[in-house]
């Protein structure tokens, strides 16, 4: 059987793309003179389309639709649903219109269902209107990155050999605990070629931008959501996390990111781009938005739903109402690799943190990079990812190649002198099972000496930098060390731009 072209893949992504296109309205469409009016070619400009007012300058949203999508966040909204002041058509129409909107400047958008978006906030004002609400999401509109399965969507996953998948038969686990919670769904988000890089850029949808500045990744894997989020064209948005992909996209477009502890929420049914029984480093799905209640909302809502009923993946334990806690708390500083240093405004972020807490009465620990052992977490991670060759055999299917990031985190790998006498290159060991074995066991060393420093140091809760930089230019991220920790840990974890801090929280 012949390779396929060069020409196969592009045309095949070309021909995906255009049809995507074809699901937003015409009467939706920027009117071209605004998009003209903007530095080309926008991926290497610098435009900040939020600070352009590009949504409102469109004329395509209505007074009401420009508050909708901006003044509320997402308990306001729930309020208003709730009462009647909003219907969920309302609602759902003026945030397909506004996602509709960033996907022309943004491409962060894969799949749009926004027809049946709003014949699903038809059938749920109607149900509201006889006095029936269907859960703690009702009505409200949410957004879903690719990997998600959406019955009668594509879920390529930006691989073009899964172009020849079709639509999804089924809905993964998650999609079903939302509808069955209310939720509206509207639109899936994109995603990086293997999702293993932090620039939301693959052969089928293209390359995702930063609406704060189309020259700056939007992170990833979770880069689509980020960038949509940001636009106010979500009020939240979920996606999956297993070295950072929830974390990254939050802090380059200055959201509220939570990636949980595994089996905490619904995982199952994802599109597959793993294999299933080589059980390492393992992702867990969580949430993003703009508002940090958001973040609470969506969690206990889908754990109070009890979703281990449905997915077997998911541990039964209860959501817990936690009060205030005790006025002084002591908070870890998560220290500075030598092998990974952190960028000025980084570690000036970190301090600022850092000083805000003490100030409000609370104690600071600072760690040292010996306990903190970022460098070596994060070898044996890359060596634990490297052991699954599944995503390398989905993009060979099609020949398409690497994308830029991939190819400049391989480089940037090799230029890091990390510490062989505590982690030899595993790939010297020939058995896989020998091989695999053997990092299983380094990684629970350091878990054991992380829940050991904790306590020694009784440490309430850690601080510490996401990244090394901040948002960097297209395919120039490289690694994720500060965030693939907690992973390789298995913690629960927030991540939010530090602007939004403040005095009140």
């Amino acid at each position: 059987m012949a390779s396929p072209s060069t020409s196969d893949w592009q045309a095949r992504g070309a021909e995906k793309r255009a049809r995507c296109q074809t699901r937003i309205p015409e009467a939706w469409q920027l009117p071209p003179a605004l998009v003209q009016g903007l530095k080309h070619p926008l991926e290497s400009s610098k435009n900040n389309l939020i600070e352009l007012g590009i949504a409102r300058r469109s004329g395509l949203l209505t007074e009401k639709e420009l508050r909708i999508t901006e003044a509320y966040d997402v308990r306001s909204l729930l309020d208003a649903l709730a009462s009647g002041e909003l219907t969920s058509l309302e609602v759902t129409v003026a945030f397909c219109k506004r996602a509709a909107i960033a996907q022309q400047l943004t491409s962060c958008l894969t799949e749009m269902f926004f027809e049946e978006a709003q014949e699903r906030a038809k059938q749920l004002d109607a149900l509201r209107a006889k006095g029936n609400i269907v859960g703690p999401l009702h009505g409200l509109p949410i957004s879903l990155k690719d990997s998600f399965q959406v019955r009668g969507t594509d879920a390529t996953v930006g691989f073009i050999a899964y172009l020849d998948n079709g639509p999804s038969q089924e809905n993964s686990y998650l999609v079903d605990t939302l509808l069955n919670l209310g939720a509206v769904l509207y639109c899936k988000t994109n995603i990086p070629q293997t999702l293993m890089t932090a620039d939301s850029h693959n052969h089928v949808f293209g390359r995702t931008l930063n609406p704060w500045n189309t020259s700056l990744t939007a992170g990833g894997s979770t880069g689509g959501e980020g960038a949509l989020i940001a636009f106010r064209g979500s009020p939240l948005g979920v996606g999956t996390d297993v070295a950072g992909s929830i974390r990254i996209p939050s802090l380059c477009c200055g959201l509220y990111g939570f990636r949980p502890t595994t089996c905490r929420t619904p995982y199952g049914k994802q599109a597959p781009i793993a294999n299933p029984g080589l059980r390492t480093i393992l992702p867990s799905a969580g949430p993003l938005a703009n508002d940090i209640g958001a973040l609470e909302i969506f969690l206990k809502s889908v754990i109070d739903s009890r979703p281990a009923l449905l997915d077997s993946t998911v541990l039964d334990v209860p959501w817990r109402n936690v009060g205030p806690p005790k006025a002084k708390l002591r908070f870890g500083v998560l220290a500075e690799d030598p092998l990974l240093p952190l960028h000025p405004p980084v570690k000036k972020a970190v301090s600022d943190t850092a000083d805000l807490l003490r100030s409000q009465g609370h104690e600071i620990v600072q760690l040292t990079a010996q306990e903190c052992l970022t460098a070596a977490s994060y070898d044996v991670a890359t060596q634990l990812f490297s052991l699954d060759k599944t995503s390398s055999e989905i993009l060979a299917k099609a020949g398409e190649p690497l994308v830029p990031s991939l190819v400049y985190i391989r480089d940037a790998m090799k230029e890091v002198k990390w510490d062989r006498d505590f982690l030899p290159d595993t790939r010297t060991i020939k058995d896989p099972l020998d091989r695999l074995s053997f990092l299983n066991v380094k990684r629970s060393e350091i878990q054991d000496l992380w829940k050991k420093m904790w306590v020694a140091r009784g440490l309430d809760a850690l601080i510490g930098p996401g990244a090394q930089t901040t948002a960097v230019e297209h395919d120039m991220y490289a690694l994720a060390p500060y965030t693939c920790l907690f992973s390789f840990l298995d913690v629960g974890v927030d991540a939010r731009d530090p602007s939004l801090l403040s005095t009140s929280g």
